[in-house]
């Protein structure tokens, strides 16, 4: 039965391929016939004959071995040096010589090597034939007058041999992949131009050698030899290190090619600009599966999985049942869409033993939400494990925070609007133990602000609320990563901008607790005197008053606290330093009042 199954599957594969598979088939015998015909009605000189037994025998003997070429990523694939010598014939003999000899040659070299596959030995040996008698029509096209005209005929029936023989070989690919043409073409150019260059640089010499004596064209056998052992000894040391990186049953990279890689990706988008995304999916319940149908059921499950995965590049099997997808130029709602898509179709395989199997998948985004590797694992990671918790079979993207939003959307259920004050200033406490101060700074900062707004003579629900501000300020590093907020250097620009997001993270994160105007403060909290803040360039009195209370306590705090980047200053000198930018950056009238308080409490404590 399985293999009355397998015969069915095989058999449907075939067909999809047929529309493509079939007129390339047929082309190319039929070309090959008609060549070979007036080929042996051409009755050629025993030279002739001779000279294309040679040339057929050594276009067999390279296809024999085809030389292994490394293409992206350490994509490995095969190329054959035959090109070489089927070009060459196209432009010694013609194209009917050229067609008939790829055709038998291919045809041989095939069903020898692929006894139980004649629908795919029939359609390279077509495919062959075909490319041939374009590289024989493109080299007859030009005079042969000459050494010019001779390497003229040569690069165009390269040219021509190549775009054929790409063209088709990858629209045969795309279909059997269901991927889209155009996609599979490019990629397909990438790794074949360098190998493509070299042997059409062989066949010009080739075609020049040849046409001052055959005998001399024996001269390439040592360049031709060389660079299939040079192609050889590079692709066993590759090997080597793409066994050591590679997951042995699902062909994906391995943890520590997964790690590798996501460096790799993270650098390259700080330098670019450009976003990554990282996608994390699990099969659920994956150990019933295994103490239900066994261990060859599971590793079916997985394999079947991976090829799913293995669609897109940068993908990886990094645990039992967890793969990862990286994805580049792309932000969190992209990739949230791909790893939906992805989590669709692992459900609705269909496995033997009527195995079913659903997935979950979690999604972050960088610069978003990470700028290092292991910030950007731990998003994913907590993403996924809300989607686990949702239900599983589901996708989540990252939310910043998500362990305060429930206590968010919790506080905000509270019908008493000074409950709901209280209870968020709670969330100060989450703030401090992340940040890069000794200390409880938002506590600090709130507590100066504060007696910055009673010396200001603000009525006292004002001044509380203030205070409240103060505390709060800083909410929205909550969702900044670890590594930017406690980084002992300078922040790059990527980071930078990250960290002056925090400013509406906290603003979205209160403003559904209905605490206004505590959610306005706190968003415009870095916005400056003269116009040069953040987030939206407020200046002057347009900065809301209760902002720049908090601007300027912060500013105080920060300078006189202990932090990981910056030293410590004395409280008279940080006073100097704001009086210095008040009128540019800070409200003159509120450094007075915070001096005022500053010296008063130094007062209280002598």
């Amino acid at each position: 039965m399985i293999d009355a199954a397998r015969r069915v599957r095989i058999s449907r594969e075939t067909a999809w391929l047929l529309p493509v598979v079939l007129p390339v088939t047929f082309a190319g015998s039929a070309l090959a016939t008609i060549g070979l015909v007036l080929l042996v009605t051409s009755s050629p000189s025993a030279s002739t004959a001779a000279g294309l037994l040679a040339l057929s025998a050594a276009a067999a003997f390279v296809e024999a071995f085809p030389v292994p070429i490394e293409g992206e990523h350490a994509k490995q694939s095969e190329t054959s040096l035959a090109n070489v010598f089927i070009v060459g014939t196209a432009v010694i003999y013609g194209w009917e010589a050229a067609t008939a000899l790829a055709f038998a040659t291919m045809l041989l070299i095939e069903f020898t090597r692929r006894r139980q596959q004649p629908t795919r030995a029939a359609f390279n040996s077509a495919l062959y034939a075909l490319a041939a008698g374009a590289a024989g029509w493109a080299g007859g096209a030009v005079e042969a007058d000459g050494l010019g005209g001779l390497i003229a005929g040569a690069a165009l029936a390269s040219i021509a041999f190549y775009v054929v023989n790409i063209g088709l070989l990858a629209a045969v690919v795309a279909r059997a992949g269901r991927e889209p043409y155009p996609t599979v073409l490019v990629r397909y150019v990438r790794w074949t131009t360098g190998p493509f260059l070299i042997m059409a640089s062989i066949t010009l010499m080739l075609a020049v050698l040849w046409d001052r004596s055959p005998f001399l064209a024996g001269a390439l056998a040592g360049p031709l030899i060389a660079i299939a052992l040079y192609q050889r000894s590079v692709h066993r040391a590759v090997e080597a290190m793409r066994l050591a990186a590679t997951d042995p049953l699902t062909g994906l990279g391995n943890h520590r090619a997964f790690h590798t890689r996501i460096d790799e990706l993270i650098h390259e988008s700080r330098n670019e600009g450009c976003s990554l995304a990282l996608v994390l999916l699990d099969v659920d319940d994956f150990k019933t599966v295994n103490d239900t149908y066994g261990h060859p059921a599971g590793d079916r499950v997985l394999a079947r999985l991976s090829g799913e995965l293995r669609r897109g590049e940068n993908a990886f099997r990094i645990g039992g049942d967890e793969f990862a997808l990286v994805v580049q130029d792309t932000d969190a709602a992209e990739a949230l869409t791909a790893a939906r898509s992805l989590v669709h179709r692992a459900c609705t395989i269909r496995f033997d033993d009527d195995i079913t199997v659903t997935a979950s998948a979690g999604v972050s985004a960088c610069p978003e939400h990470a700028s290092a590797r292991d910030e950007l694992v731990r998003t994913a990671d907590r993403a996924l494990y809300d989607a686990k918790e949702a239900g599983k079979g589901t996708a989540r993207a990252y939310q910043p925070a998500s362990l305060e939003i429930g206590e968010l959307k919790r506080l905000a259920s509270l019908p008493d609007r000074d409950a709901r004050l209280r209870a968020a200033a709670s969330l100060a406490f989450a703030v401090d133990e992340r940040d890069a101060y000794t200390g409880s700074h938002s506590q600090a900062v709130g507590e100066l602000a504060a007696r910055v707004a009673l010396e200001l003579g603000l009525p006292q629900e004002e001044v509380e609320l203030v205070r409240l501000a103060g505390r709060l300020h800083d909410l929205g590093k909550l969702a900044i990563p670890e590594e930017i907020l406690r980084k002992p250097g300078e922040l790059d620009e990527a980071e930078r901008l990250v960290l002056e997001r925090h400013p509406q993270i906290g603003f979205r994160m209160l403003r559904s607790l209905g605490v206004e105007p505590v959610a306005t403060w706190v968003l415009h909290h870095h916005e400056r005197w003269d116009g040069s803040g953040y987030p939206d360039g407020l200046a002057g009195e347009a900065i809301p008053l209760g902002a720049r209370i908090v601007f300027a306590a912060d500013a105080f705090d920060a300078m006189t606290t202990e932090r990981v980047y910056g030293e410590c200053r004395t409280e008279m000198d940080a006073l100097a330093e704001l009086e210095r930018v008040a009128g540019e950056q800070l409200d003159i009238r509120i450094v007075a009042a915070l001096h005022a308080v500053v010296d008063a409490r130094r007062l209280v404590r002598a």
